[in-house]
């Protein structure tokens, strides 16, 4: 949209005030309601309401019992298939970071509330980690999930972890949301996110976000705590890095960066 709401040459500006109103959707965690939509994207109420309902009878919004608007189920199959195009584009990083760090490398997105695992590149030792691809955690206790969340502001973060179990998997995983708001904190300075045995004990992971890009999106690296030691992940870092640069410019390239 151009800054006076006029649509982009060429661009139809209903469709792009729809996918604006499920992007604002996303950010919010999925579930919103109409005065925090109309304060988001700067569209009049009765604007709002009437493409609402359009997306509610098409599937891809639907209403909850508290009035506040969710995504709907249709938008699963067009997920599914977006994520599974990204996790080919990015099999060749993955490799890559395997080839140089030995490994096992990650590419996730933040769905919702949750952490879903799209590709995955085994590591190369005889004991290393594997995550199934579609595997859905919660983001408050891995390195994917600090580092997507860390792209927030503390309201958003706030309000996304209001609707999300802080389970403590283990000794060290970070339940409350104070800890884990200094946490994301250091994540931002340092510019990348660590998860030691937070999820699993004896597991240790390190993640970058992806600086553009289709959606929340983060590449990272896991495996034994034992294996897993500083000067590794201070070594892993600018391997992230490096392919999380290259896999938003092929996505650019591609057409398919945000």
């Amino acid at each position: 949209m151009t800054e006076g709401g006029r649509p982009a040459a060429g661009g139809v500006q209903s469709i792009e005030r729809a996918f604006g109103l499920l992007e604002s959707m996303a950010d919010a965690g999925g579930l919103v309601g109409l005065s925090r939509l109309a304060a988001s994207s700067g569209l009049p109420l009765p604007t709002i309401h009437r493409l609402i309902r359009t997306l509610v009878a098409l599937g891809y919004v639907r209403q909850e019992p508290s009035r506040e608007y969710a995504l709907g189920p249709r938008l699963i199959r067009l997920g599914d298939s977006a994520s599974s195009l990204i996790g080919v584009w990015a099999k060749p990083y993955l490799a890559r970071l395997v080839d140089v760090v030995g490994e096992s490398a990650n590419l996730a997105m933040l769905d919702g509330g949750e952490v879903v695992y799209v590709a995955q590149a085994p590591g190369r030792h005889a004991m290393r980690m594997f995550t199934e691809v579609g595997r859905r955690v919660s983001p408050h206790c891995t390195a994917v999930g600090k580092a997507l969340l860390a792209r927030m502001d503390d309201a958003q973060v706030t309000d996304l972890l209001s609707r999300t179990d802080l389970v403590q998997h283990t000794e060290h995983t970070l339940t409350d949301p104070g800890a884990y708001l200094r946490e994301l904190a250091r994540v931002r300075e340092r510019g990348y996110a660590t998860d030691d045995g937070e999820l699993e004990l004896g597991v240790r992971c390190v993640a970058v976000a992806l600086d553009g890009g289709p959606g929340r999106t983060a590449l990272s690296l896991s495996g034994p705590s034992t294996r897993m030691t500083d000067d590794l992940v201070d070594r892993a870092v600018p391997h992230l890095r490096t392919a999380a640069s290259g896999l938003v410019a092929e996505l650019d390239q591609a057409g398919v960066g945000e």
